[in-house]
């Protein structure tokens, strides 16, 4: 498998480890899952440029400094999550990593995922012709539910509970997916075919 696959929504989560010694090789101490929430929050906030305009934009919004092999990684994410929203597929997964985990640093990852999507939505924003327009209701209503499980952590009381707490995760998840979704449809996101991967 790799990050460059350009269907991956099926098991995106398979690329979470690579994406992460992705990063750990290039010397950025960033997760993945807040470098595909970023990625994603730059869609939903309205961001239309193409792939090198977007690898800017996430090097500026999260400080950071991507090129070669993750520099693709990153152009592919963009072509797979447009893709995942257009043609009526709905089948978009946020980057998290695999259930083997422990379920501590699965909820961290969703955090920092969130944590990601708002400030790529807010850069997207600030930088965008429509900045001055008012977010859609159900779009407003999802970032400041993504603020809250931007706070989210487990502690012991709840790992007790382990089928419980598994259980809320999924629940949790499955509503950030479809929150996820429905911010970048705001957008039009999906709208049109996605741009052809390139080697630029």
């Amino acid at each position: 498998m790799s990050i460059l696959d350009p269907h991956p929504a099926d098991s995106i989560s398979a690329f979470f480890d690579e994406l992460a010694n992705g990063l750990l090789e290039q010397g950025e101490m960033l997760s993945p899952a807040e470098l595909h929430g970023c990625l994603c929050g730059l869609l939903g906030g309205g961001f239309r440029g193409g792939e090198a305009a977007l690898l800017a934009e996430l090097e500026q919004t999260l400080d950071i400094s991507l090129h070669g092999s993750l520099a693709d990684g990153v152009a592919s994410l963009r072509h797979t999550a447009i893709e995942s929203l257009g043609e009526g597929s709905f089948d978009f997964q946020p980057l998290l990593p695999e259930d083997e985990l422990e379920l501590s640093q699965r909820i961290e990852a969703m955090a920092q995922w969130c944590r990601g999507f708002l400030s790529g939505y807010a850069q997207a924003r600030v930088k965008s012709e429509g900045q001055g327009e008012a977010v859609l209701p159900d779009s407003a209503e999802a970032l400041r539910d993504f603020a809250a499980i931007a706070q989210a952590a487990v502690d012991d009381e709840d790992e007790e509970d382990s089928n419980a707490a598994e259980d809320a995760y999924y629940e949790l998840l499955e509503y950030l997916r479809v929150a996820a979704m429905n911010v970048m449809l705001d957008a039009g996101v999906g709208g049109d075919e996605p741009a052809p991967l390139s080697n630029d």
